[in-house]
This record gives structure tokens, sequence and C-alpha cells, in this order.
């Protein structure tokens, strides 16, 4: 089974897609897939689907919804009968493969489902950033960078895009687009050390217009201007970011951005300043 979640909802079993079409079923799926190999307690589904306060048939609701995924599941992995929605039949079913109840699990107090963590591309990211990160910290940018574009090439979209979000996918929503932004900054930040700013200029330049408030995105394109010769530009982009943050939220960039730009006044090195100023922990939004 491979289960897709950064963009689109996408679920499929040998070539056969399983995913619902139904709203909450689909969400459902997809709380159960972050949760991979994990059990997703019953109050937390309904939680999910019908907030604090859902009705008294919940309960029984949630098992149908279970059994639909089931019956979806043991469609495609071959057993007789036609795949729900498409009127086709599946192929024979290997007799070593799992089951539907194998693989979506009952467990006390909730539900499981039991897949690789390699097949759930918002698990597959997360390993990816974790090497990528550690090897940035072991001073290898070359892999950090691999890794890391690796892991960012796996997003099709924003998380979870067509789903309605509940209490629990909206905090996996909000915590996936935050380590996308973490693995953004330092993949860029590996690039500059390894002496690729004209390589990422453009890039920074059009997040700059998509994350006006993210500061070490700001930084970032301060120093690929600088280290590319270009300090009135860098300048420039220091100007335009404090002007924003100051109409929009009444601030002052922080001090780590205001050491960066009196180094780049300075004629000092950017890069050096920028790695002295701590920029190789997570960044955060301004504010």
């Amino acid at each position: 089974m491979r289960i897709r979640v950064l963009g689109t909802l996408h679920a499929e079993t040998a070539g056969v897609s399983i995913a619902p079409s139904a709203a909450k079923p689909r969400q459902i799926l997809a709380l159960l897939a972050l949760q991979s190999r994990h059990i997703v307690p019953v109050s937390d589904l309904m939680e999910e689907v019908w907030g604090s306060g859902p009705p008294r048939s919940a309960p029984t609701t949630l098992q149908t919804y279970i059994l639909q995924l089931r019956r979806r599941l043991r469609a495609a992995l071959g057993e007789p009968g036609p795949l729900p929605g498409t009127g086709t039949g599946a192929m024979p079913r290997d007799p070593y493969a799992p089951s539907d109840k194998e693989i979506l699990a009952t467990r006390h107090g909730g539900y499981q489902l039991e897949i690789a963590d390699c097949d759930v591309d918002a698990l597959e990211f997360a390993r990816l950033t974790r090497t990528g990160h550690a090897a940035y910290e072991a001073g290898d940018m070359a892999k950090s960078s691999r890794l890391l574009e690796n892991a960012l090439a796996l997003w099709r979209g924003p998380a979870l895009a067509d789903l309605p979000h509940g209490k629990h996918l909206s905090i996996e929503a909000t915590r996936l687009e935050e380590s996308r932004l973490g693995a953004l900054e330092r993949r860029i930040d590996a690039d500059l050390r390894m002496g690729r700013h004209r390589e990422v200029l453009a890039e920074l330049c059009a997040l700059r217009g998509r994350y006006p408030l993210y500061e070490n995105l700001h930084a970032l394109l301060m120093v690929a201007f600088h280290q590319d010769g270009r300090s009135s530009d860098a300048l420039i982009a220091f100007r335009r970011l404090r002007s924003t943050l100051v109409e929009e939220l009444g601030l002052e960039p922080s001090p780590r951005i205001d050491r960066l730009h009196q180094a780049i006044l300075r004629g000092e090195d950017a890069l050096d300043t920028w790695r002295g100023s701590g920029s190789g922990q997570a960044a955060g939004l301004a504010g």
C-alpha cells in the first residue's frame, strides 16, 4: 500500500485506488496513515470527524467507515468481488499477503494502520529530513542538500489539500508545513555554504514573496546577494523586510537579522556572520 498526503490524498494497493470518495472516511484514512503503526484512539477519530460534540450515532458510523475502508482494501488485495464504486474485479490474491483486517487492525480503544513508513509520503519526508539535518550538523553539506531536496520533492501541494481539517488534521497540516519550511531553509543554507548562491537566488526571490514574514528566508536572500557581490540588493532586501514587519506586526527585525545587516554594511563575510548567529536552528515566523 502507498498513501500520499503531501498534496491531495492518494491511496492505492497493488495499483488499485483504495481512497474513498466521501470526506469523512478520507479524513479517517489520512489520520490513520499519519499515525501509521500507532494506535489512533476512537475518541481522536470521532473528534476529527465530528468535533467536540459528536452525535450519539458516531461510534456506529465510525465502525461503518472502517468497514468501508476494509472492503476497499479487500477488493484491491484480490478478494472475490468488485472494488466498491468501480464495478471491476481485482487480481487474484497473493496467499502470503496480509489481509485487510491485518492492514487495518482493530486495537484496544482504537484502530491501527499497519504499513511501512516508506509507504506514507509524510513519514518518508520525516525520515529524509531527519537524516538531512543530521548530515548538516555533521558538516556534510552536499549530502544534507541532496537528502533535503529529495524530501521536498515528495510534496505535490499543501499537505492534506483536498480534505476537511478537523482538530487533529489541522495540527498535522501545520506541523508538516513547518517541517517543510525548516527543510527548505536548511537545504538553501547548505547550498550557500557550498558556494551555490547564484543557483538559489531566483528561488529565494520567489520565496520572499510567498513568505513575507519569514525572517530567515529573507536573511538567506541577503547572504546570497552579498555572496554574489550585490551588497546593495542585500541592503534593499533588509529594508523591504523591515518595512513589512513594521507595517504588518509593529516589530523590528530580530537581533540576528540586524547583526547580518550591520555585517553587510561593514563589508564583512555575511555567511560567517549568519553562521555565528545561530541560523542552524529551526527558523520561525517573525513574531
